[in-house]
């Protein structure tokens, strides 16, 4: 398979597992009953900060989780300005990333500015992705050819699922250039592709073709070509029409059937000759056997999906007081389209370039139109994170011009400090309950959910049970602590059939330990590290 070299790749392939995992922080929760200080916890996130480290912090819950997944990353055409600060320990990275990319042309290495800044992303994103999710990527000519073979790398090339062509503008626009490109890329690629099937809801459109001229017991139907290419030799044959008229597969074609095979069909009545038997053969298609949807097509008109001058209008509706940051936002229907192909209505949407919050908007539209649960996580590090994406989505649970609320509700966070320092220790700043919450999620990758105060077993040591193990975090602030006698007393009294106890020190005997099946883990040396 082709691999794509660029300068400071060798130092930036691995970059994401040095990343440092930092808590998020939560700000405010918002539902159609306004803001509030509490978590809402429904699921859907907005969080303001750098992309890599907030992908980064979504790992311990996360991690192969999410359906779908869709970016529209910087284009880097040369004439708009990005800035992601990766902090990669190499004198040569610094010297690119971090920095406002120039527009001029002969600027060639803001190619390895652009693949240096995509590529720990696309590692990030391939770890959270769902093994029967997909990823839509947004690109154009600038980075397309690159962004596909470090997708073939990350993803494998087996699941590139196709280049799909959406008409972003629908007039012609007068430039020096040689042509006036009206369509954007929008690549896909699946985890597994055997798990994955695309499909769109059926349409009046869709179903009109279906009719039933000969009052088939079978039900209404339409019909397909029965000549194929290229060319199978046995599939070419003479086939007689009702009327008589003797008919061959067309020059370059064959049959798309056996012999054999259509003399089962014809007995079935499953071949048309026209109402007066006279046509060229074609077979039926009962719309009881079509599968319950539509296969897409690679090439999305405006016409469908809407192009960027709907999008600006749409976003001018929601922010009639002012002007916005965004010269080629996406239509909502088209991010209504790779959401209906890529999701069903109970599954987990990301978005990490979030912009202006399209996404969001597409999910909650179409949690309203099918009384979906589907969720939201949206990651923007400008500094408009707040006043333009989540007030886009506060606005469109609410309603906004003619539009009625959607309803629903998210949680906006920030980005905190990292839970390991500098020495490989842990960071106290961060809070306990935040350390707590990260061991729960790195043993069970299950949400979690401190235990009631006032018990003996209280949550402060006690993390809970899952699936008949309960785990222990005996830590202390300020002290090293020790498992021993006195402290699996003091703290373990449910019984379960295994135990994973956490602590600074370990006294009791090895034998005991197999006995009792316990299990220690030394803090912070034996806590996972993503």
């Amino acid at each position: 398979m082709p691999t794509l070299n660029w300068i400071g790749k060798d130092k930036i392939i691995n970059h994401h597992q040095d990343v440092p995992y930092k808590v998020l922080n939560h700000e405010y929760g918002f539902s159609e009953n306004g803001k509030t200080n509490a978590a809402v916890n429904s699921g859907n996130l907005i969080i303001n900060g750098d992309n890599l480290e907030a992908l980064k912090s979504l790992l311990p819950k996360y991690e192969g989780k999410v359906n779908c997944i869709y970016i529209d990353p910087p284009y880097n055409t040369g004439n708009e300005s990005w800035v992601y600060n990766d902090n990669v320990n190499s004198p040569q990275i610094k010297k690119w990333l971090g920095k406002v990319v120039g527009k001029e042309s002969e600027d060639l290495t803001r190619h390895d500015k652009w693949l240096c800044m995509m590529y720990p992303r696309l590692k990030l994103l391939h770890k959270l992705l769902a093994k029967d999710g997909a990823i839509f990527i947004s690109i154009d000519d600038n980075e397309q050819a690159s962004l596909k073979i470090i997708m073939d790398e990350i993803f494998g090339n087996a699941n590139f699922v196709n280049n799909i062509i959406w008409q972003r503008a629908y007039s012609p626009v007068n430039t020096k250039k040689r042509f006036s490109a009206n369509h954007d890329f929008i690549i896909c690629y699946t985890k597994r592709i055997e798990k994955v099937e695309f499909l769109l809801e059926r349409t009046d459109d869709a179903d009109a073709r279906y009719t039933n001229p000969d009052n088939d017991v079978r039900g209404i139907w339409t019909s397909g070509d029965l000549s194929v290419g290229p060319i199978v030799e046995k599939q070419v044959y003479p086939i007689t029409s009702p009327s008589g008229r003797i008919v061959y597969p067309p020059k370059g074609y064959c049959w798309r059937v056996t012999e054999e095979k259509f003399i089962e069909m014809l007995e079935d009545n499953r071949i048309w000759f026209g109402e007066k038997g006279e046509n060229v053969p074609r077979f039926k298609r009962f719309k009881t056997e079509v599968k319950d949807g539509i296969t897409p097509m690679t090439v999305w008109t405006y016409k469908e999906v809407g192009h960027t001058q709907d999008a600006k209008k749409e976003i001018k509706s929601i922010f009639p007081e002012s002007e916005l940051p965004f010269d080629t936002p996406k239509s909502i229907k088209l991010m209504e389209r790779i959401v209906q192909l890529g999701t069903n209505k109970n599954s987990i949407i990301l978005d990490s370039f979030a912009g202006s919050g399209t996404t969001a908007h597409a999910v909650l539209n179409l949690n309203k139109q099918d009384q979906g649960n589907r969720k939201f996580i949206l990651i923007e590090m400008e500094n408009y994170a707040e006043t333009i994406t989540a007030e886009r989505v506060k606005r469109v649970i609410n309603g906004y011009a003619d539009k009625q609320p959607t309803g629903g509700s998210f949680d906006y966070c920030t980005l905190g400090e990292p839970l390991f320092d500098e020495n490989n220790n842990l960071n106290e700043t961060v809070g306990i309950e935040k350390i707590r919450e990260y061991v729960w999620f790195t043993e069970t990758r299950s949400s979690y959910s401190p235990p009631l105060k006032g018990c003996p077993q209280d949550g402060v040591v006690f993390l809970g049970t899952y699936n008949d193990t309960s785990y222990y975090f005996i830590y202390e602030k300020d002290n090293l602590t020790t498992l021993d006698y006195d402290s699996l007393a003091k703290f373990v009294q449910q019984k379960a059939e295994r135990y994973i106890i956490y602590a600074d020190n370990c006294l009791l005997p090895e034998s005991f330990m197999r006995e009792k099946n316990i299990d220690f883990k030394k803090i912070p040396r034996d806590i996972t590290r993503f």
